[in-house]
Order: structure tokens, then C-alpha cells, then sequence
């Protein structure tokens, strides 16, 4: 399976990160060994003093796809999740500054969490859903698919004429604003409306 990233999703956050708007979809993928299950802790890796966290609404796909029609692309999932996108921010750096690619900053082990997924649904608008992250009971970051640049069925057409998509594989859809570090001892709590689907501690 493929952990498939959408990068500067949401307009503040890529003006945070002073990051150009893009045109069309940003993306990179995480391997698979990134992904932690089961609200098991995170584990603050060592080559690394500037974790940041990502809040993210998770795409399940449910069928294979290739050059999927952006009016079609409901049919290839069912389940929303939510998951946090950590950045090994100083890495990522380094590696921007040199022109090199920055995988061992978005895809090392752990780099994923993934909580738990609902059938979409629940939702009466697919473009309307509200989510959060909270750090020791404060709310960190939040957003809402309205303010997607790219929408789910766009994001899922446009990977599938590079990618074809498995069944089985997760799109992490993009963070809003509001990105910022972890620290041992922190726990992170994520939600999608007011439902509490993810939670871990940073250990």
C-alpha cells in the first residue's frame, strides 16, 4: 500500500511556510513503515530536534484506479480518517537548502500516525467537514474541507494519472494553518467534527 501526501493544500498554511499557492497538486508519498496504528505512542527519533505536527483528513481507497475521471472519483473511497503528517522540520531544511530531496524528513518511521476511519457518509457535505488537532487539551490546529484548494475527487484524479491506485492505500489530504513542534511528553488528540478518532503520546 501507498501513503500518498498532499502538500500546501490549504492556502495559510503555505503562506505560513512562506510557500508559493500551487497551480495544480503537490505530492510525495511516505513508505509504509511510517504509518503507527492503534493510538500507539510516537517516539521522538534522535536525528531530529524539530518535529512538527500535521493535522489531516485520510483518504481510504477502495478499489483500484488509473486515469480516474475527477466526476467518478467518489466511487474509489468510502472511509474519511484523520492523521498527523510529522515533518522532521530542521531535516527538511537542510535538505531544501541544498536542492535534495527531503523523504527522510516527511518518511521515516513513525512519521504517520493513523487513527480511525468513518463512511463518509456521515457526512452531508463532503466539502463542508470540520477537524482539530489538540496538544494537552489545547486546540492547536483546525480547518475545514471548504477551504481545500484541491478537492478529495480532484486530488484523487490527479494521483491516479501519475499513480495507479490500490486498494488499501491512504491519501493524507492536506494540513491547514497552525503547524508547529512537538515535544516529549505532548498528547495529541484529533477529531473530525467532534469526534475524537486519534490519539497518541509523544514519548
Amino acid at each position: 500500500m501507498k501513503i500518498i501526501c498532499i502538500g500546501r493544500n490549504y492556502a495559510e498554511h503555505a503562506k505560513e511556510m512562506n510557500a508559493a499557492v500551487p497551480s495544480e497538486p503537490v505530492f510525495f508519498l511516505k513508505p509504509d513503515t511510517a504509518l503507527i496504528k492503534d493510538n500507539q505512542p510516537f517516539y521522538y527519533p534522535d536525528f531530529s530536534k524539530e518535529i512538527h505536527h500535521e493535522v489531516e483528513l485520510v483518504l481510504k481507497i477502495n478499489k483500484p484506479g488509473k486515469n480516474i475521471a475527477a466526476e467518478f472519483a467518489y466511487k474509489y473511497y468510502d472511509e474519511i480518517g484523520i492523521g498527523i503528517d510529522f515533518t522532521a522540520r530542521d531535516i527538511q531544511a537542510k535538505c531544501k537548502e541544498k536542492g535534495l530531496p527531503w523523504e527522510k524528513a516527511k518518511g521515516f518511521d513513525g512519521a504517520a500516525p493513523i487513527g480511525q476511519f468513518v463512511n463518509k457518509s456521515k457526512f452531508k457535505d463532503l466539502n463542508n467537514i470540520h477537524f482539530h488537532l489538540t496538544i494537552n487539551g489545547n486546540t492547536i490546529q483546525k480547518g475545514n474541507t471548504k477551504d481545500l484548494l484541491f478537492s478529495f475527487d480532484t486530488v484523487i484524479a490527479y494521483i491516479s494519472k501519475f499513480f495507479t491506485l490500490k486498494t488499501g492505500d491512504l491519501i493524507y489530504t492536506g494540513t491547514p494553518e497552525g503547524v508547529g513542534p512537538v515535544s516529549i511528553g505532548d498528547r495529541l488528540e484529533a477529531y473530525i467534527v467532534d469526534e475524537k478518532l486519534l490519539s497518541f503520546e509523544i514519548k
